[in-house]
């Protein structure tokens, strides 16, 4: 599992779990998650047209990730931005089904975009992966404040100044960069599944931006470390595992949620009950001094007399 072949699959699991934490993120709290599963699905096709050309796949799925990612962003500026990505899907798979119909020898490297092979990754593979890495990242950098402030509070972001329509086509862009980093990984099936899972479990477990991005980064790393080592293992696709990984990861995080906020629910009315007991006692207790007040000057001044 540790030998000098696995180096490079432990290198380029690692890299797209990060990207794909650090993006997640924002695409749980932008609810983009359709597309998040729609530009790889799309991007797909790219692979396939490469590979029917003869050039690279990497820069295929790269060309109709970022292609797809800018026309869902265009088709949905008016609105209905699930009905463009919907569009955007359909019009990508067909051109997918098209370059396949045309090729003329079964290609497994297109096989394994789809479900992923990351035990096959080469150490040639790594180079385009770790630079379209740190662009992902110089990006989110750059543009982490407008994208956080768009997607909590979109009104605020607007009349501060923020452009709603530009910031999504940076944001669609930043999910085909790393669209184009975790396919060769995971595979374009589930690969909405690292990038969505851990950050929906992130989210479940603080509400702190900043924590729960590196929340979503350890979760995915840790999903595709397990993913890695049981398909080594059992030979089953790490597609397999990563999905059911992201299942049970944000389970576990529901659960947490909900005993959590159930006994903050009940510390709350028990802290509520203590404040009205002492507000009640503090009543009791003024009610009880007003009537010796009274007491006292009923037998000091009789009725009749003056003080």
């Amino acid at each position: 599992m540790f030998s000098s072949f696995m180096i490079d699959t432990w290198m380029a699991a690692s890299m797209a779990a990060v990207i794909a934490g650090v993006v997640g993120y924002f695409a749980v709290m932008r609810s983009s998650a359709f597309a998040a599963h729609a530009v790889p699905l799309g991007a797909f096709a790219g692979a396939a047209g490469a590979s029917l050309i003869g050039v690279s796949t990497i820069l295929g799925l790269g060309v109709f990730a970022v292609g797809g990612a800018v026309g869902i962003g265009w088709l949905g500026r008016r609105g209905h931005r699930d009905v463009a990505t919907a569009l955007a899907l359909v019009v990508l798979l067909g051109l997918g089904s098209l370059f396949l119909s045309l090729s003329t020898e079964y290609a497994p490297e297109i096989y394994s975009l789809l479900f992923g092979e990351v035990l096959g990754v080469s150490t040639s593979e790594l180079v385009p992966l770790a630079g379209l890495g740190i662009v992902t990242i110089a990006v989110v950098a750059v543009y982490y404040r407008p994208l956080l402030l768009t997607s909590v509070l979109s009104d605020v972001a607007e009349a501060r100044g923020a452009r709603p329509f530009r910031l999504e086509m940076v944001f669609l862009v930043i999910l085909a960069l790393a669209t184009t980093m975790t396919v060769p990984v995971v595979g374009a099936f589930l690969m909405f599944s690292l990038m969505i899972a851990p950050a929906a479990a992130a989210r479940l477990l603080t509400a702190r931006p900043s924590l729960a991005m590196v929340l979503s980064v350890l979760i995915a790393l840790a999903m595709a470390w397990a993913a890695v080592a049981a398909s080594y293992e059992s030979q089953w696709p790490v597609g397999f595992f990563v999905g059911t990984l992201g299942v049970v990861s944000y389970g576990l995080a529901r659960a947490w949620s909900t005993v959590h906020r159930g006994g903050r629910g009940r510390v709350i009315q028990a802290s509520s009950s203590r404040t009205e007991a002492k507000a009640s006692a503090a009543r009791s207790s003024s009610s009880r001094r007003w009537a010796a007040d009274t007491w006292v000057r009923m037998r000091a001044f009789p009725r009749g007399t003056t003080g």
